[in-house]
C-alpha cells in the first residue's frame, strides 16, 4: 500500500477525530442540536468507512460499536447527557491511538487493547444488546485497480448477434447511491463477503464520478465497480449478498455465457457519461486488457492520414462483436466536458517557490541599484515596473501560507475541559479573533507554549469555587484566548480572572535562589519576567501539571526562536494576561535600510514610526526631548561596539513594539528594502540584538535587527534608572 495514500488516511483521519471532539464538547456544554449530533456521527461513520477501505480492521470494529450508539442518539432512544459524552470523548481519545498505530502498522499495546474492550463494554450497556464487533474477514479483496484495467474479464466469439461470453465467471456491475454512507453501509463491505463466499478474479474501480476537490464531500460515494466474479453461488444467492442494500444500489448481475445483447444492454445503463472506447469495453467485461494494448499499438502504427477507428480493429481482430463496438460509440457520443481537478499543494514545494520569489527579490534589488548608478530614465521604470510585480508575487505566495489560528485555539477545549475536572475548578474557555491569520510555520511552532501557558493558567491563575466566592468573584473561572494584528505583528493573548502573579513571593524566591541581590530594585513587569527563568516556581507542591519549574522558560526560549517576545500585564485579584508578540511571516519582510560606518542593518518596517534628525543640543543624556516627550535611545555603534566615530549628523529611527517606543541611533538612512530573511547559523544564534540576515543587491550581508530585544532593552535601562534614583531619594 502506497504511503501517500495511508498519509492521506491519517490526515483527514485527524480532521474528523478533532471535529467529533469538538462536537462532544459542544454537547457537553449543552449546545449540541441535530446538526451537531449529526456531525459527530458523520464524523465516525466517515473513519469507519476509510479504515475499512484500507483493510484497518481495529479502527472498523471499535468504530462500528461507537457508531451504532450515535444511531441510536440520532433516532432519540438515547440522550446525550453528560455521562455519555464523556465516555465518548474517551472513545475518541482511543479510536486516535488506533488510527496512528494500525496506519503505522503496529499493534496497540496489551493496556491500550484492555482498555478499548472496557470501553467497548460502556458502550454496550447503551444498546440493546451487546456492542456489535464484526469479526475480521477471512479473505480479502484484491486491490483495486485503475479504472480501465480487469483481470480474467470475458472475451467473445464472432459468430453473430448470438455470441457467448467464453468464461466461466459472473459479471457484476455494482454502482452504490450516493448516500450509501450516510445510511450506515460500506461498499468495501460487500465486496469482502463476496470475496468469502467465492473468488473476486477481476476488479475495476471506476472514478468517473468524482467531483472537483473542492465539491468533495466524504460522506458521499462516487465509485463504481465492475467484477468478475467465480463462485458456485446462483443468481439469487448472489443478489441476496445485496438484500440490505438493495435500495441504495444498482447491481447489475450477468450470469456465465452471458449473449453480446446482454452486454450491449449494460453499456447502454452505465451511469458514466466520460467514458472512452476502450475503457468501457474492458470496463464491461467485453475486452482484456492485453487485447486493449494490442489493438492500441495497431493503430499508432498506422499512418495518420489513415489511420483506423479503434472499433474497426477490434472487430477486425474478432476480439468484440460489431453490436458490442457500436453501443461503445453510442455511449461516448454523451461525453461531457471534464471537470476542473484541484490538487494538494505539497508543504516542501510550496516553501520551494517562496525560496525562489526570495532570490527573485534580491534580483529585483540588484537591477535597482544598477539603475539607480546608470541613472537612463526607462530603466528606472522597467525596473519600478519589476519591483511592483515582485512585490504583488511574493504577497501572494505569502498568501498561501496564511492560515487561521481558530483550528489551533479550538482544540484548547478539550484540554480546558480535562484539566478543569482533574483540578476540580469550574472553567469556561473563551476564544475571540478566532479568524485572525498568521503564517502555518509559527501556527505550528507555537501549539506547545500555549499549552504551557493555558495549564499554568488554570493551575496558577483561576482559584476554586471558594476562594472565588469569598473574593466576590463568579464561582466559575474565564479563561480567555484571544488573536490580534497589531503594528505589522500577530498578538495572542492568554487571560484569566484569577487571582494574578504573587509578586511579593515571586521576589522573595528570586533573592532565595540568588537570581536578584536582596533588596535590589525592580519593576514589576521585571519581577513578572522573572518567572521565565530556568526552574522558577513558586508552587509548594509538585504536580502532575506544575511545580517542577519546567515550561515557562522553555515558552519564551520557544517564542524568542519565532523572533518574538512575551510580557506579562497581571493585577492582584483581578488576573493576568500573557502577551505573545510574533512576526506575521519567517520568510520575508518589508525593511528600512540603515548604515552604521561602513555596515548596514535592516529594520522592520512595520515597527518603524518615524525619522528625525538627533539633535546636538542634548548633552550626555541618552534621551532626547520629541514633541514634549523623553524618548529614550540607544546608538547601534555602541551596542555592537563598532570602531570610529559618526562623520555627519546622526539619524535616530523611531521604533515601537508594542506599548514600548524607544530610538536607534544611525550614521545614515537609506530607505525602504525587500528583506528576504536568512538564518545566522547556530554559530551566531546567541547574538544579542540580531535576529537575522540579508543580501543586499551589492553582494553583501547585512544583518537584521531584532528590535523588541533593543527597546526592551533601552526601556529596561530606562527603568532601572527610575528606581534606583527612586530608591536614593528615599534614603
Amino acid at each position: 500500500m502506497e504511503q501517500s495514500l495511508i498519509d492521506t488516511f491519517l490526515l483527514e483521519a485527524r480532521e474528523q477525530l478533532e471535529a467529533m471532539e469538538n462536537g462532544l464538547l459542544r454537547a457537553e456544554g449543552g449546545d449540541c442540536d441535530e446538526e451537531c449530533v449529526n456531525a459527530i456521527f458523520r464524523a465516525a461513520h466517515t473513519i469507519k468507512g476509510s479504515g475499512g477501505m484500507f483493510g484497518f480492521e481495529p479502527v472498523v470494529r471499535f468504530t462500528h460499536t461507537m457508531e451504532s450508539v450515535l444511531d441510536r442518539v440520532r433516532d432519540g432512544e438515547v440522550p446525550l447527557g453528560s455521562e455519555l459524552t464523556g465516555l465518548l470523548l474517551d472513545c475518541c481519545d482511543h479510536l486516535g491511538l488506533l488510527v496512528e498505530e494500525t496506519a503505522a502498522g503496529r499493534e496497540v499495546d496489551s493496556a491500550a487493547a484492555s482498555l478499548g474492550s472496557q470501553l467497548g463494554a460502556r458502550l454496550g450497556a447503551y444498546l440493546d444488546q451487546a456492542p456489535v464487533v464484526a469479526a475480521a474477514p477471512a479473505a480479502t479483496v484484491p486491490p483495486a485497480r485503475p479504472a480501465g484495467s480487469t483481470l480474467g474479464v470475458p472475451s467473445f466469439a464472432a459468430d453473430g448477434g448470438g455470441a457467448l461470453a467464453v468464461t466461466d465467471n459472473w459479471h457484476l456491475s455494482l454502482r452504490f447511491g450516493r448516500e450509501v454512507l450516510q445510511n450506515g453501509m460500506d461498499p468495501l463491505s460487500f465486496l469482502r463477503y463476496l470475496g468469502k463466499q467465492g473468488e473476486i478474479v477481476g476488479l475495476s474501480v471506476l472514478d468517473d464520478n468524482l467531483p472537483a476537490l473542492a465539491d468533495f464531500n466524504p460522506e458521499e460515494c462516487y465509485l463504481g465497480y465492475e467484477l468478475s466474479y467465480r463462485s458456485a453461488l446462483d443468481k439469487a444467492g448472489i443478489e441476496a449478498v445485496f438484500e440490505f442494500v438493495r435500495d441504495d444500489a444498482s447491481i447489475k448481475i450477468l450470469p456465465p455465457r452471458s449473449s453480446v445483447d446482454r452486454y450491449v444492454a449494460l453499456i447502454a445503463e452505465l451511469p458514466e457519461d466520460d467514458l472512452r472506447l476502450g475503457r468501457i469495453l474492458v470496463d464491461c467485461g467485453t475486452l482484456t486488457e492485453n487485447e486493449l494494448a494490442e489493438a492500441l499499438k495497431e493503430q499508432q502504427a498506422a499512418p495518420a492520414a489513415r489511420r483506423p477507428a479503434l472499433g474497426e480493429i477490434l472487430v477486425q481482430q474478432q476480439a468484440v462483436q460489431p453490436e458490442v463496438v457500436a453501443a461503445a460509440l453510442e455511449k461516448q457520443k454523451s461525453a461531457t466536458a471534464p471537470q476542473k481537478s484541484t490538487i494538494r499543494v505539497d508543504a516542501e514545494k510550496l516553501d520551494h517557490l517562496i525560496n525562489l520569489i526570495g532570490e527573485l527579490v534580491i534580483a529585483g534589488a540588484s537591477t535597482s541599484l544598477t539603475a539607480e548608478r546608470g541613472n537612463p530614465v526607462a530603466m528606472l521604470e522597467a525596473a519600478s515596473t519589476m519591483n511592483r510585480l515582485v512585490e504583488e508575487v511574493r504577497d501572494s505566495a505569502l498568501n498561501l501560507r496564511m492560515v487561521e489560528i481558530g483550528d489551533t485555539f479550538h482544540r484548547f477545549q478539550r484540554v480546558v475541559r480535562d484539566v478543569s475536572k482533574q483540578l476540580g475548578k469550574d472553567i469556561k474557555l473563551v476564544i475571540d479573533g478566532a479568524d485572525t491569520e498568521l503564517d502555518k510555520t509559527v501556527v505550528e511552532k507555537i501549539g506547545d507554549p500555549l499549552m504551557h501557558l493555558v495549564r499554568n493558567s488554570m493551575d496558577h491563575g483561576i482559584e476554586p469555587a471558594a476562594a472565588r466566592l469569598a473574593a466576590g468573584k463568579p464561582a466559575q473561572g474565564t479563561l480567555r484566548l484571544n488573536a490580534y494584528h497589531d503594528a505589522g505583528s500577530i498578538v495572542i493573548e492568554v487571560s484569566d480572572d484569577g487571582g494574578g502573579l504573587p509578586k511579593e513571593k515571586i521576589l522573595k524566591k528570586a533573592e532565595e535562589r540568588g537570581i536578584v541581590a536582596p533588596g535590589q530594585a525592580l519593576s514589576d513587569r521585571e519581577i513578572f519576567a522573572l518567572i521565565f527563568e530556568p526552574g522558577f516556581s513558586t508552587a509548594e507542591k509538585v504536580s502532575d501539571l506544575s511545580g517542577r519549574g519546567v515550561g515557562m522558560d522553555v515558552v519564551r526560549r520557544n517564542i524568542e526562536a519565532l523572533r518574538g517576545a512575551i510580557e506579562i500585564d497581571s493585577a492582584a485579584g483581578r488576573g493576568t494576561t500573557m502577551r505573545i508578540r510574533l512576526p506575521l511571516t519567517l520568510a520575508i519582510i518589508d525593511g528600512f535600510l540603515v548604515g552604521v560606518g561602513k555596515e548596514s542593518f535592516v529594520i522592520p518596517l512595520d515597527l518603524v514610526v518615524e525619522c528625525v534628525e538627533l539633535p546636538n543640543e542634548r548633552g550626555s543624556s541618552n534621551h532626547v526631548n520629541l514633541r514634549g516627550q523623553l524618548l529614550p535611545f540607544l546608538r547601534l555603534r555602541d551596542q555592537f561596539e563598532m570602531e570610529g566615530e559618526s562623520r555627519g549628523r546622526e539619524q535616530i529611527v523611531i521604533v515601537q513594539f508594542g506599548e514600548q517606543r524607544a530610538g536607534l541611533v544611525v550614521d545614515a538612512l537609506h530607505g525602504e528594502f525587500q528583506t528576504v530573511i536568512k538564518p545566522l547559523g547556530s554559530m551566531f544564534s546567541g547574538l544579542a540584538g540580531i535576529s537575522g540576515s540579508t543580501i543586499l543587491g551589492t553582494g553583501e550581508v547585512a544583518l537584521i535587527l531584532d528590535v523588541p530585544n533593543l527597546v526592551h532593552k533601552v526601556v529596561r535601562e530606562t527603568e532601572q534608572r527610575h528606581v534606583e534614583q527612586s530608591a536614593c531619594a528615599v534614603r
